[in-house]
């Protein structure tokens, strides 16, 4: 495993992180994980050198247990088992109190992220990671407008003081790369997590940018198109009740989806074995990406995907032409009409 400085934080995490949305039973999202199988994979994923791993405070959340944290409470007992806290990076997340994803233009933050509820969700992780300090914590989402508001401000600094929390980023909004500009200019945020991967391309032109200006740590999730990109699916393709992928990819988009992963396969020319390694390649191929996350709830999927981390990357030619290759589009289900693709994929 190889190892990238994580901005301004200083702090040495494996290139290859872990996303842990997957590894708890979400009933919201993802469904069928075998807890047994995901604290197998925490183990394994820590054993090949693994040291960065990605959860929120709602990855598992359901209203029937409104005091758990499913995923943070597994992430906790492997802690435990293991005894490697030391070793490990742990980043978590504040979910926003009015349950908007992504956050909605216009609401103020006093709606989406007041003090309280910011202290509360810290000390809510803390509890159900059974650590005394949570290492990255971030908002889970962002408006650059509350980049205004002093009292998020105030209290990111005090929970720092308290030592509850080492260091402070932002999870931007799905397809809005640069809706954190204003935000990683007043100098408390260490890292920006943002979607990136072949078919959305956007972050590199303004966001990487910036964060390299200001020593920004840039974690990439869904480098893999929610399994899109892994060349495994097909307008045969079917999802399970309850995987939010039944939305995401209808059966018209698996058409689509094929047709253009059939063209990246045509490309590996040996760079890469499969188009999972040629997606994880392109995300480290750039400098300013200091750790990627794929979601990993079973052994063979962290075997194959920390493998990638070998040092290599992608040829300029094929990085040139793979520019070809974006796909900007959303398919993330609409919280509401108003959220209308048009409105918040970023021009």
């Amino acid at each position: 495993m190889k190892y990238r400085i994580l901005g301004k934080t200083g702090l040495k995490v494996s290139e290859i992180g872990m996303g842990t949305w997957q590894l708890a039973d979400d009933p919201n999202c993802w469904v069928g994980a075998d807890l047994k199988e995901s604290l197998r994979s925490l183990h394994k994923f820590v054993e090949l050198g693994g040291n960065f791993i990605d959860t929120a405070w709602v990855y598992g959340y359901s209203s029937q247990y409104p005091s758990r944290h499913p995923s943070e409470e597994l992430i906790g007992k492997y802690l435990k088992e293991s005894g490697k806290r030391n070793k490990i990076v742990i980043a978590t997340k504040v979910v926003p109190k009015n349950w908007k994803w992504p956050a909605w233009n216009g609401i103020p933050i006093s709606e989406v992220f007041p003090p309280k509820h910011i202290e509360k969700c810290v000390n809510d992780s803390l509890r159900s990671l059974g650590i005394e300090t949570i290492d990255l914590m971030q908002f889970h989402v962002w408006q650059d407008y509350f980049a205004d508001d002093d009292n998020w401000k105030n209290t990111v600094k005090k929970i720092i003081k308290s030592g509850k929390v080492r260091f402070w980023g932002l999870s931007i909004n799905d397809f809005q790369p640069s809706n954190c500009v204003k935000t990683i200019k007043t100098g408390l945020i260490s890292t920006v997590q943002c979607i990136f991967n072949i078919f959305h391309q956007k972050p590199k032109i303004r966001l990487f940018p910036i964060a390299k200006q200001f020593n920004i740590g840039i974690i990439t999730r869904v480098p893999l198109d929610e399994g899109g990109l892994t060349g495994k699916f097909n307008s045969a393709t079917r999802f399970s009740s309850g995987d939010f992928r039944q939305k995401y990819f209808t059966p018209a988009r698996l058409v689509e989806l094929k047709k253009r992963t059939d063209n990246l396969e045509k490309l590996l020319n040996g760079e890469a074995k499969n188009l999972t390694e040629l997606a994880l390649r392109f995300n480290l191929s750039f400098e300013e990406v200091t750790t990627v996350i794929p979601g990993m709830r079973k052994i063979g999927y962290v075997e194959t995907n920390t493998a990638v981390s070998d040092s290599r990357i992608l040829s300029r030619d094929l990085l040139s032409v793979l520019k070809n290759h974006a796909w900007e589009r959303n398919f993330y289900p609409m919280p509401d009409p108003s959220l209308a693709v048009s409105n918040y994929i970023e021009q």
